[in-house]
């Protein structure tokens, strides 16, 4: 078989978190694909990188107190420990802010732009005059038009289910500041994606084999004509206003291109920076035509990586993917969401910090894994079976039960002279080669595994038919304990071998037991001698993974729903002193200048009106308040502002962390209370 020349990625982990088990899943998949491609003496480059840019990176980072690029550090000082703990083995791991992002985004667009496929629309969205900055949908907040519940998200309702445009809401606000956002226009880029040529190109690519059956049904439907002759998924915006932590477009001072355009253009970024690393030329890599490209993603962004991803290619002269890999999700117990509060998350680094053999979750999620976009369930007894029963039980043993009798019988020297049995036994192994071969290349790992068992049943029951055991009773059974020994090591040898891509760190163990190198496909020889036998994997026992999925300890203190501890205990004369009266709302105006204040005039039963500066216009318009009671603090000290003397301060609750619940909520006392009253 001629070498194969192979560039290999997974979807690039967003910067603002650590992995989870939903990551790990992805880079074992991948990782196995690429350990058995280079046993088959293929070139493998392995790359990935964090995805840096985005609003809620910048958000996350403002919050942190950080910059963009100090929060972004900080996750990616965090990767190793996963990487390394999984076995998982990148060639290079980079970042889309590096330089190399930079320099190809911009480059792509230019050529999408050469191409006639950029244009430019002006639209209109909600802009924060606090944060000076146009809000992505998730960032603006207000009641549902359709059921009016509160604290709902700019593009569909959590509690009616209702799917609605940002401008839709009911008194929106910004999530980020509070404010009450206003409309601007503003100028974006699209990418021309319902053009005839992106069309007819996605149409031939996607039939192409270049991914599963199942996918290409969901991207037929996005690409056919819709009611008025066009494609439904319509044209692509890819540009996003300042503040934006991303990469500029080209001569459009204040633009940056949206997340989603420079993410994939990562993968190639990473590559090139690899190669420059090593002395190589990624453009001549990448301009061979026998270069292969391969994409490892979940199902939840097919969009990006099956339609936006090949097009950008394309169109910018660039060669596409040979296939993109679409995986489902990881669930626990037979579906059931992944939940640490509720102790049914899969911490990764809680499993191997639980002295957890990375190896056995790799084998695990083999044996679950196909080629389609199933989603894969872990379950705790079937976990500790599989390992337990297959992997330990059958496999392990094999060679547990022959390496003893081999080196204080025989020096640990093998025999090659096997009986009929034996020999078709080791034959009937190595013939399965091409099979175990070709699920690998299908990525039908469970299928794999399967087989594999399989053939260790039958091993297994040689050992039962020939009982090494009550033949080293014998001394006249000397030699047929040395046929039969040294045939299990061989078997044990090549099943090694097959497992190799899953198990890694078991196969460099295998390798210093039987004194050879696992690390080619088809070069399987017979063992001539083997080192003492030191025990290869222990089981799974049933304490490990209670403690593994065991919910988190309570706080000492609950989180009262305010978000805020109570304060330091005080005595009825220090309450005493606070003079809290009911007031009437009489006029209420917002404050020019302000985007914060509202200027209240209240009757507290005085005999004439007190003129209190409230920070709550982002929750409230004057004509809401005009008439309304309220509570304010009487006796506070004037206090004088920019907009003139406050005197007093009106009462109302919001959560201690406003930009994780934004809300203010003035107090109303109950019908019957009359201005001036006192509260006791």
């Amino acid at each position: 078989m001629s070498q194969r020349r192979l560039f290999v990625t997974t979807a690039l982990p967003y910067a603002n978190g650590n992995f989870h088990i939903g990551h790990i899943m992805e880079y074992i998949q991948a990782d196995i694909w690429v350990r058995y491609q280079r046993m088959q003496g293929h070139e493998v480059n392995f790359v990935c990188a964090d995805d840096a840019h985005g609003a809620p990176i910048m958000i996350a980072a403002e919050k942190a107190g950080k910059t963009p690029q100090q929060f972004v550090a900080d996750i990616a000082a965090g990767r190793k420990p996963y990487l390394e703990g999984f076995h998982i083995a990148f060639d290079n791991w980079h970042s889309t802010d590096g330089p190399e992002n930079h320099a190809l985004a911009q480059q792509v667009y230019l050529d999408l732009k050469k191409a006639g496929l950029i244009d430019t629309r002006t639209i209109e969205q909600f802009f924060d005059p606090e944060k000076n900055m146009f809000l992505p949908d998730r960032f603006i907040k207000g009641e549902c038009p359709k059921c009016s519940a509160r604290d709902q998200y700019g593009d569909n309702c959590e509690s009616c289910g209702a799917v609605y445009a940002p401008t839709e809401l009911k008194n929106p606000f910004s999530a980020l500041s509070g404010a009450t956002p206003v409309l601007k226009n503003s100028e974006h880029f699209f990418f021309k994606l319902s053009d005839p040529r992106c069309i007819a190109f996605l149409k031939d690519w996607t039939t192409s084999g270049a991914v599963q059956p199942e996918v290409l049904n969901k991207i037929t439907e996005w690409i056919a004509p819709g009611e008025d002759g066009r494609p439904k998924m319509g044209d692509w915006d890819i540009s996003r206003d300042a503040p934006y932590f991303g990469i500029e477009i080209p001569d459009a001072p204040g633009k940056y291109f949206y997340v989603w355009l420079d993410a994939p253009i990562g993968y190639l970024a990473s590559l090139k920076n690899y190669f420059d690393k090593t002395g190589r030329d990624f453009d001549a890599f990448m301009a061979d035509p026998s270069t292969e490209q391969y994409h490892f993603i979940g199902k939840d962004i097919i969009t990006f990586h099956t339609l936006f991803w090949p097009a950008m290619l394309h169109f910018s002269g660039r060669k596409v993917p040979s296939q993109v890999f679409v995986h489902g999700f990881l669930t626990v117990n037979s579906g059931e969401k992944m939940s640490k509060s509720r102790g049914t998350g899969l911490d990764p680094l809680k499993y191997l910090s639980l002295g957890m053999n990375p190896e056995w979750l790799r084998y695990y999620l083999a044996a679950k894994l196909n080629a389609k976009n199933e989603d894969v369930d872990f379950n705790a007894e079937d976990f500790m079976l599989r390992v337990n029963s297959d992997l330990v039980g059958k496999f392990i043993n094999i060679a547990s039960r022959a390496a003893g009798f081999l080196t204080k019988r025989f020096g640990g020297q093998l025999t090659h002279s096997f009986d009929t049995q034996g020999a078709a036994l080791l034959q009937a192994l190595r013939n399965a080669s091409s099979e175990i071969a070709t699920l690998y290349q299908e990525r039908e790992y469970g299928r794999a595994t399967r087989e594999i068992m399989a053939m260790a049943d039958q091993v297994n029951v040689y050992v039962d038919q020939n009982k090494p055991w009550e033949l080293a009773k014998d001394e006249a059974q000397n030699d047929k304990l040395h046929q039969v020994c040294s045939v299990l090591i061989n078997a044990f040898a090549q099943l090694s071998r097959y497992l190799a891509p899953v198990l890694p760190a078991l196969a460099v163990q295998v390798e210093k037991l039987i004194g050879q190198k696992l690390d080619r496909w088809d070069a399987a020889a017979e063992v001539d001698a083997i080192a003492p036998y030191q025990h290869l994997m222990q089981r799974v026992v049933p304490e490990q993974l209670a403690s593994l999925f065991e919910a988190p300890a309570a706080a000492p203190e609950p989180e009262l729903p305010g978000g805020e501890a109570i304060a330091p205990t005080i005595s009825i004369e220090d309450f005493a002193k606070i003079d809290l009266r009911i007031a009437r709302i009489v006029d209420c105006q917002a404050v020019e200048g302000s985007t914060k204040l509202l200027r209240l005039s209240l009757d507290v039963g005085e005999g004439r009106l007190r003129q209190v500066f409230s920070g709550i216009a982002s929750q409230y318009k004057p004509q809401d308040l005009q008439g309304k009671l309220t509570v304010m603090v009487a006796n506070l000290a004037p206090r004088k502002m920019k907009f003139g003397i406050s005197e007093g301060m009106v009462l109302a609750a919001s959560h201690a962390d406003d930009k994780a619940q934004p809300g203010i909520h003035v107090l109303e006392p109950s019908a019957g209370a009359q201005p001036g009253m006192r509260i006791h």
